[in-house]
């Protein structure tokens, strides 16, 4: 017999702050199973805190202080923890969280994930190349290696011009160069198949599955992160770069999509909107 599995993800843009804003509110009346975070930016003790109530939590802080961190929360007990990603050299602190659980006698991995939101020609883009590049290799193991897996997150990357309502102007800024669309294109090909990304990089499929895209269509968005600046919520001038990115085997078991968008511009608690979906295990 399956069992519905809800799993959500956000960028709390720093938890403390989101609780005092109503994300508390938001998560008791959800039903949420499994829930990912990024830019958590608090300690064990202060996330402690805040969710606790029966939830199994585990949190990677990033190395500085007060910067990034991503968590996992469940109803279920945790199994396995994996922390870093890419070489042992390369700090990934705080953006990389993998979480093994077992539903329904099924072994499932979820990821939480948080890419650099870079900056077009500095150190900073350079980091995130990095990330991209780490996070490509794991992304293609894990693919080998297990059935069901998930990655979710704040993943700093709209794959193409359906994922942000002013795309023309942002095709030389971090988050929607064409050197970073093509790591999605490559995401998003079946395993081994030769990829056509914008940027003509090429590169074979890592063989994975864009469920909010699967699930959504062709429609502009639907849009997860609007600036803080000007009238961006109000116009809906988003950007999709909160994904939940599953293997094919579980895309197939996903249903209800959502996007949790604030009400008004004054009820959000978050710069970015929570991502729900439920899994069919």
């Amino acid at each position: 017999m399956s069992k519905s599995l809800r799993i959500a993800s956000v960028n709390v843009n720093g938890i403390r702050a989101a609780y005092r804003k109503g994300m508390g509110e938001w998560l008791e009346g959800r039903e949420i199973d499994i829930l990912a975070l990024q830019e958590v930016r608090a300690n064990r003790k202060q996330v402690d805190e805040l969710i606790n109530d029966g939830w199994h939590l585990e949190l990677e802080e990033a190395s500085a202080a007060g910067r990034a961190g991503v968590a996992i929360a469940s109803r279920t007990p945790l199994g396995a923890v994996r922390r870093r990603v890419g070489p042992e050299e390369f700090d990934s602190a705080g953006r990389w969280l993998e979480v093994d659980f077992e539903v329904g006698g099924k072994p499932l991995t979820v990821v939480s994930c948080y890419v650099h939101s870079g900056e077009a020609d500095t150190p900073k883009q350079e980091e995130k190349w990095k990330f991209l590049d780490a996070m490509a290799e794991r992304m293609l193991e894990l693919r080998q290696q297990q059935e069901l897996a998930l990655v979710v997150g704040d993943l700093n990357v709209g794959h193409d011009e359906r994922d942000i309502k002013n795309w023309k102007g942002n095709v030389k800024k971090s988050g929607f160069l064409p050197r970073e669309r093509g790591y999605f294109t490559r995401m998003f090909t079946p395993l081994g198949e030769a990829a056509s990304p914008v940027d003509g990089s090429g590169g074979n499929g890592l063989g994975w599955v864009d469920v909010g895209r699967e699930l959504s269509g062709d429609v502009p968005g639907p849009y997860t992160w609007w600036s803080y600046r000007g009238k961006a919520f109000d116009t809906d001038a988003g950007w999709r770069i909160d994904y939940h990115v599953a293997t094919p085997e579980l895309a197939k078991l996903a249903s209800n999509y959502t996007i949790d968008r604030a009400a008004a511009y004054d009820q959000r608690w978050s710069d970015h909107s929570p991502v729900v979906v439920d899994y069919a295990l």
